[in-house]
Formats: C-alpha cells, sequence, structure tokens
C-alpha cells in the first residue's frame, strides 16, 4: 500500500456497517455504508446458514432502494472537489461491498478507485509504518513539570509533534478524564497516530510526551510503543512549587466533586489517610496541598517506571524559573542527532 492514500487528500468511502466504522476507520473517511448494523447481521446470518446466493439476492433486495441516494450524494462529493480526483473506496478486505458500489458508481459515471485490500490492509500498512520509526524523542518528567504545554510551545516553533494525550483526548492519570466523555477506540487511536505520523518529514526527529501502555482506555499501539521504549529521552525537571502551581493552574476551574471522585480511585495505592487528607484539603480549598499529596504518589510511580523502562539515551534539562516557551525553543535547538 503507497502513502499517497493519505497524502493526496482524496475522498475515501467507506462501505463498511456504521459500527464497524465507529470501532476504527482511515481518518478523514466518509461513512458510507452498504448496509447498516442490523442489515449487515441479517446477511451475515444468511451467507451462514443458507450460503452465498441467498446472502446475495437478500442484498440486493436491501441494497436497491438506497441506490439513487449513493449516486447523488458520491456525485455531489465529487463535484465538491476544487480538482476532481476519483473517490476511494473500501470495505473490510477489499471484496463484494466497495466491489458493488464501484460498479455502481462506475456505471453513473463517476470515476473511482478501489483499495485493494480494502480496511485490512490499511491497517496493516499503518502498523508497518508505525513499528519502522526511528527519529522519535521522548519529553519526559514528573506530573506537573508541563509536558503537554511544552510540547505545543515547540509545535508552536516548529517542532514535529505527536500529541498522544490531544488523540487520546485525555490528559492521563486518574485526573485525566474529569467528565468522563467518550475517548476514541484503540484501533482510531493507532489509525490517528499514523495519520499525524504520515504528514511528517520521518527524517527529523519526533517528539512524543513519556507516556505508559494506556492513556484512560485507550492502548498505544504496540508497535508505537515499541519504538517509543527503544527512543532517546530528554527529562524536564522543575521544583515542586512550580509543579504545584502547575497543577493548580490545570486543575483549578475543575468540580470539586471531579476531583475527589478522581483521589478515590488512586486511594488503593495512595492509602485511606492521604486520601481522606487530600479530599479535606480539598473541601477546604486548600488546591496546593491537595496537589502536593497527588504529586507525592504520581513521582514514585514515575520513578518506578522510568526504572522499568529505563532508555539507554537519557539526558536531564532544567525548566528551573524558565517558561514553556523557553524550554521548548532549547529542546528544538537540540541537533537532529540524539
Amino acid at each position: 500500500m503507497d502513502s499517497w492514500i493519505l497524502e493526496s487528500g482524496q475522498i475515501i468511502l467507506d462501505t463498511r456497517s456504521p459500527a464497524e466504522f465507529s470501532k476504527g476507520h482511515i481518518p478523514g473517511a466518509h461513512v458510507f455504508p452498504l448496509f447498516d448494523d442490523q442489515e449487515r447481521a441479517v446477511i451475515g446470518t444468511l451467507y451462514k446458514q443458507q450460503g452465498q446466493d441467498s446472502a446475495v439476492e437478500r442484498g440486493l433486495e436491501l441494497v436497491g432502494p438506497k441506490m439513487a441516494d449513493f449516486v447523488r450524494r458520491s456525485r455531489q462529493l465529487y463535484q465538491d472537489q476544487v480538482n476532481p480526483k476519483p473517490l476511494l473506496i473500501h470495505c473490510w478486505r477489499g471484496g463484494m461491498r466497495s466491489g458493488s458500489v464501484a460498479w455502481l458508481l462506475e456505471t453513473a459515471g463517476i470515476p473511482v478507485i478501489k483499495l485493494q485490500g480494502g480496511y485490512k490492509a490499511y491497517r496493516q500498512w499503518a502498523r508497518t509504518e508505525l513499528a519502522s520509526l526511528s527519529s522519535i524523542r521522548i519529553l519526559g518528567g514528573m506530573t506537573g513539570v508541563g509536558k503537554t504545554p511544552i510540547l505545543h510551545a515547540m509545535s508552536a516553533t516548529g517542532a514535529q509533534v505527536l500529541d498522544l494525550e490531544g488523540l487520546a483526548d485525555h490528559l492521563g492519570s486518574a485526573f485525566g478524564n474529569l467528565d468522563r466523555h467518550e475517548q476514541p477506540s484503540s484501533e482510531q487511536f493507532s489509525n490517528d497516530c499514523h495519520a499525524v505520523i504520515a504528514s511528517m518529514n520521518r527524517d527529523l526527529p519526533i517528539w512524543v510526551e513519556d507516556e505508559s501502555r494506556v492513556i484512560g482506555t485507550v492502548h498505544v499501539p504496540e508497535e508505537l510503543f515499541q519504538a517509543m521504549s527503544k527512543a532517546p529521552i530528554w527529562e524536564v525537571t522543575r521544583t515542586d512549587d512550580e509543579r504545584i502551581d502547575e497543577l493548580c493552574r490545570i486543575y483549578g476551574n475543575a468540580e470539586q466533586s471531579s476531583l475527589r471522585a478522581a483521589f478515590m480511585r488512586i486511594q488503593e495505592k495512595l492509602g485511606g489517610a492521604r486520601c481522606q487528607e487530600a479530599i479535606a484539603a480539598l473541601d477546604a480549598g486548600n488546591l496546593p496541598h491537595a496537589a502536593a499529596i497527588g504529586l507525592s504518589y504520581y513521582d514514585k510511580l514515575y520513578q518506578h517506571t522510568i526504572r522499568r523502562y529505563a532508555r539507554p539515551d537519557h539526558h536531564q534539562m532544567s525548566g528551573k524559573g524558565k517558561t514553556f516557551e523557553q524550554i521548548a525553543f532549547a529542546l528544538h535547538s537540540l541537533p537532529n542527532q540524539s
């Protein structure tokens, strides 16, 4: 599979069911289901119980009323392009669903290309691409040093940044999703990571925040995690007071009930007495004291992680008294070689 599929900005029509699309899809693709979820289940059952002929006949009955709408929607998408390119069509393995839609649109005079191997081939290609990364640099540091704003500042200066927490829609840790919003699936997160990296120059450094295997409910792709585990790390250090100030900035406007619930989620490892002390501090409006208690827990966790996933190329950089922009400039100014 060639990278032009993502680089060209071509319109992609995903003919799989909405449930399949929701689980994971090529970033930017249009959901264009030949069958809805219930119809797909019916076709699948017929195929298993009565064979392909019965499944195909029932499929034609279901698709028939939709054909005109398929053509109208596809023609509009094609014509809305500034520089019209053939529509790229795929299903799971490049089989009957995408083939049927491709035939219909070609018959209607709409230029199309069928993605050979379908979404399955795309996934294999994307995972192989992630496994081959060799230009990753890791931004590390204890909770509260400001890794995310440093990365954002680096991006603003032109550095290549893969914002894992942004893509996962989670800040990491028990406090990373206080409103408990839904995150993308791990499969879609993997696709989104690849799409960002595919737009970058792989010969230049790609900066990534030091993360565990799981960000909230989302799993970092194993191929990417392994590449990260071999990459050089720059650990930013700041004073405890600076780190507490940063946590207060991040969570200062959070609902107290959400913060209490987050502390309860780490109660077993934090300890019952310390957890109650943190909650009492929250109730008293003393967020800095609660943040300090949280740091004591996450500092131990960080030290354990550093020892477990020790990297052969480990650097430290003091951020004491510096702005995020100053730290970002210093990191971005490093030579391309580690």
